[in-house]
């Protein structure tokens, strides 16, 4: 059966990553203010980051994989593990952007943290988010599960995930890696958190074995793809279509898909991650029909 026209799906993608970004983002507000003690301007800087937008497909994954996999709609393990995500995805936001990291002035559209709140507020606004997220965790998730979703947003956060990621991407700069080399990079940098976003759904639906074992495949492979198109559009879009600066990848020396590949052999590849993410999901039937419109949004986005 053929697929629906990119527009078709992209509207589709994006009405539901909107509805789900929503029910996130109330959420976390909710959450925000159950700390009346803790420094305004903190959480003026927190929420200037966390509330400013982006597709939110990461705690999109997490309440989509969860459904996919038998939760309800009032799963509160799956909205506090969703929270949670958006946390540490925009933690690590808001670090990447520093002087000492990338050193960008432009994020989601507008001025990054640390060019409106300066450097110091900007690291520890990051560092309330981290805490914060597995505070939520903590807090609001089901106590028999809390366990097991800590452990999997702490991997894949930690030095084998995210943040080992961040380190083996500045450490490339300015050399020829192979591409074994830059799949590295990705699969820690963005694959880890995209992977445990769906895994995450799973454990907070309690979908077993086999559930899990398809969310990890799907997560897995949607992750490099995503950062294979992320590449892409930093090479073919404006900073206007992205809200954020282009092509300064490679003014900053970084290997990219892209430059280890050609732009259609890139193309190429994420198409083929992106089949083996929806092959993933077979066994899941209908369930996961939310989940193949979002891969397919991923790799055919313009922005």
């Amino acid at each position: 059966m053929s697929s629906p026209p990119v527009t078709e799906l992209s509207n589709d993608a994006l009405e539901l990553l909107k509805a789900d970004g929503q029910r996130v983002e109330e959420y976390l507000r909710k959450s925000l203010k159950d700390h009346p003690l803790a420094p305004p301007k903190l959480i003026e800087a927190i929420e200037y980051s966390l509330m400013a937008g982006g597709k939110r497909l990461r705690p999109s994954l997490v309440l989509e994989c969860a459904r996919a996999c038998g939760g309800g709609e009032a799963n509160a393990s799956a909205l506090a593990a969703a929270g949670a995500i958006e946390l540490i995805h925009t933690f690590s936001l808001v670090h990447d952007d520093l002087p000492a990291m990338d050193d960008d002035d432009l994020r989601r559209g507008r001025p990054t943290n640390h060019k409106v709140f300066g450097e110091a507020m900007a690291i520890l606004a990051g560092d309330a988010m981290v805490t914060l997220a597995f505070e939520l965790i903590a807090t609001r998730a089901a106590p028999a599960l809390v366990p097991a979703l800590v452990k999997e947003l702490a991997v894949a956060s930690g030095p084998q995930g995210m943040i080992g990621g961040q380190v083996l991407d500045m450490a490339g700069e300015n050399q020829q890696l192979s591409l074994d080399g830059l799949r590295q990079i990705h699969r820690l940098k963005t694959g880890a958190l995209l992977t445990a976003a769906c895994r995450l759904g799973a454990i907070a639906s309690e979908g077993g074995v086999a559930a899990l074992a398809a969310m990890t495949k799907y997560g897995q492979n949607l992750g490099i793809a995503f950062q294979i198109v992320d590449d892409i559009l930093d090479v073919t879009s404006t900073p206007e279509q992205l809200g954020k600066q282009t092509n300064k990848d490679a003014g900053k020396g970084k290997n990219t898909y892209p430059s280890l590949m050609g732009l259609d052999r890139s193309r190429a590849a994420a198409k083929e991650h992106l089949d083996a993410a929806i092959s993933g999901l077979a066994d899941l039937g209908p369930r996961a029909d939310r989940l193949k419109t979002l891969a397919r949004f991923v790799v055919e986005r313009t922005m």
